[in-house]
Formats: C-alpha cells, sequence, structure tokens
C-alpha cells in the first residue's frame, strides 16, 4: 500500500542580521557600486526573461543584511556570481509556475512578508521601514517571496505526485534503524554552495571559506547565512538536516562529521556536487527509545525523496533553459 506524507511549504524564514555598515550621511560601498551599474545593464538572460543589474545589487544587499555579515566590497565581490545564480534558479522557477497556470496574488505576498515580520519579531510596517533605512526596496523581498511560493506550488502540484512511500519502503528504514541500535547519530547542519556552469571553482571555494571565517568569528550565524546563502532545501530551515545515522551521508562528509565534537564548524568540504559547511549540533547513541514512530518515517522518507526530485527538475530547467550570462 502506498502512503501519503504530509508536505509543507516553507517560505524561507529572513531574519535580520547587522545593519548595513556605513557611517552615518555615508553612502554605503554597495551603494556606491550600484550607483553607476544600476543605471543600467542586463546581467543575465533567461529563456525571454531578463535579470538587471539592478536586480543583483538589490538582492546582494538583502543577503548582506538578513545573514550579518559584513558589508565589503570584497564580500560583494565574492557574491556576485552566488547572487546571480540564485536569481537565474528563480527565474526559471517563475517561468516553470507560469507553464502550469500558477499565480501568486499579491495577498499571498503580503502574507509571506507577514510571517518573515513576524519571524524578526516585528509588525509588519516596521520591518518595511527597516529594510528601507537599510537601502533595501520592497519589491526585492517581495520577489523572493513570490518565488519561493510560486516554486512550492509547482511542487505541490506538480512534483509532489511523483513521490511514493510504500509500507515496505517504511518497513526497510525501520529495520535499518532498529539494527543502527548502539551506532552513533548526529544532529547535522549544513550550508551547501553547489558547483554550477558558469561558476570557477576557485570562486565558490573562495566563498565557502569567506562564509566559514564570518560565522567562526561570530559576525554572522550560522542559520542566517545558510538560509541566505545554502542551496538545497534544507536552507529555509537554517541549513538543518536533522538527525542521521553514523555512515548515512556521502563520502567524505561521514569522515568529517565522524570526527566533530558538539558545537564545531567545520572548514568547506568538497563534494562531487560542491562545497558544504557542517555544523554538528548534537550527538547521541542510537536507542528504542529515540528511534522514530511510522509516521515520522514516512515522512522523513517522503521529504528526502521529494527535496531529490524537486532539485533534480531544477537542474533539468537549468540544463534546458537559453541563460546568457553577461557579468
Amino acid at each position: 500500500m502506498i502512503r501519503n506524507f504530509a508536505m509543507a511549504v516553507l517560505l524561507a524564514s529572513i531574519t535580520l542580521g547587522a545593519p548595513l555598515a556605513h557611517a552615518a550621511g555615508e553612502k554605503s560601498p554597495a551603494k556606491k557600486a550600484a550607483k553607476g551599474q544600476q543605471a543600467e545593464g542586463i546581467a543575465a538572460v533567461v529563456n525571454s526573461d531578463a535579470i538587471t543589474m539592478s536586480d543583483v545589487y538589490d538582492r546582494m544587499k538583502l543577503m548582506i543584511v538578513s545573514s550579518g555579515m559584513p558589508n565589503t566590497p570584497d564580500i560583494q565581490e565574492r557574491l556576485k556570481n552566488q547572487v546571480l545564480n540564485m536569481l537565474i534558479e528563480e527565474s526559471l522557477q517563475m517561468q516553470e509556475a507560469r507553464q502550469a497556470n500558477i499565480t501568486i496574488t499579491p495577498e499571498e505576498v503580503n502574507g509571506g512578508l507577514t510571517t518573515i515580520a513576524k519571524n524578526n519579531n516585528l509588525e509588519l510596517e516596521r520591518f518595511r521601514a527597516m529594510l528601507q533605512n537599510d537601502g533595501i526596496r520592497m519589491r526585492t523581498l517581495e520577489n523572493q517571496v513570490r518565488a519561493q511560493l510560486a516554486w512550492g506550488r509547482v511542487v505541490q502540484r506538480k512534483l509532489r505526485k511523483q513521490v511514493d512511500v510504500s509500507e515496505s519502503d517504511i518497513d526497510e528504514r525501520q529495520r535499518f534503524l532498529e539494527a543502527s541500535i548502539g551506532k552513533q547519530q548526529y544532529q547535522v547542519a549544513q550550508i551547501f554552495l553547489p558547483l554550477d556552469t558558469g561558476q570557477e571553482e576557485a570562486e565558490v571555494q573562495a566563498l565557502a571559506q569567506r562564509l566559514t571565517r564570518e560565522i567562526t568569528e561570530r559576525r554572522a550565524p550560522f542559520p542566517q547565512v545558510a538560509q541566505q546563502f545554502s542551496q538545497e532545501a534544507a536552507a529555509a530551515r537554517g541549513g538543518d538536516l536533522g538527525w542521521v545515522q553514523e555512515g548515512e551521508l556521502p563520502d567524505p562528509l561521514n569522515q568529517v562529521v565522524a570526527g566533530m565534537k558538539e558545537g564545531d564548524l567545520s572548514d568547506p568540504v568538497r563534494s562531487v556536487s560542491g562545497y558544504h559547511i557542517l555544523l554538528l549540533r548534537g550527538k547521541r547513541t542510537v536507542s528504542a527509545e529515540n528511534i522514530p514512530d511510522r509516521e515520522q518515517i514516512l515522512n522523513q522518507i517522503g521529504t528526502e525523496r521529494l527535496d531529490r526530485v524537486q532539485r533534480r527538475h531544477l537542474m533539468d530547467l537549468k540544463a534546458e533553459a537559453f541563460v546568457d550570462r553577461r557579468v
């Protein structure tokens, strides 16, 4: 028998970090850089849609504020390709939503903004004022929220039906967990930076190293950095992967996690698909008491499979698209 698992549409939680770093009455480096660029220029063409330099610099400012990272020319330069990659993916997500006749209403976008404001313990109008004070146009965040909601709708309508979890799947996972009693389990969070075409590996590696340094030196909290920079489904949960079994992560991540202590942050780890920054939040020994029940196992398997399906679908869209990067 095939069972349905519960699926929640995750809206990435934008949490404000430090304000943009510039003296009163002085334009920030991002504004200075943007002034000449925003007047205009095309950063990329994605099929029939254009991404402007204004889009890139506006999103860059939002990422800097919400992650709490310092607003320096070095950070901006390292972020540029990462931001453009994100905007290209969002453009493809919106195009896929349009093709499926999915529209997101202004009321739904406003609801998403209200949720984000509440996560910052603010009323929406106060939240808007804070963003404006940091030089961020509300349209920038509205576009991000709209893309997330639209893609969530695509996943629900088009991709969710591709994922089934059978009773035998649950039985197999349950037997695996029971056989693991006495072994180690790790509560892991990660920031994942993929290696995409159009990006030099050295750039991705340098960004991973810079993010690690900012977190280690306590200038940027891990969950905020994960939400803004990590490119995987867990980013919306602050990078949280939950509890994973000893040997369950792909190598070389398994080897790294096994050598970490609770609270440790890893150096960037290279895998076949990109760079990972790992945070070990907890460690425990598997026992009969902490094995999840069948409903929890159902949802775990379903979420894992859906994450893979949606990422693969996005990669397929990217491979088939006409993408002309101009920066």
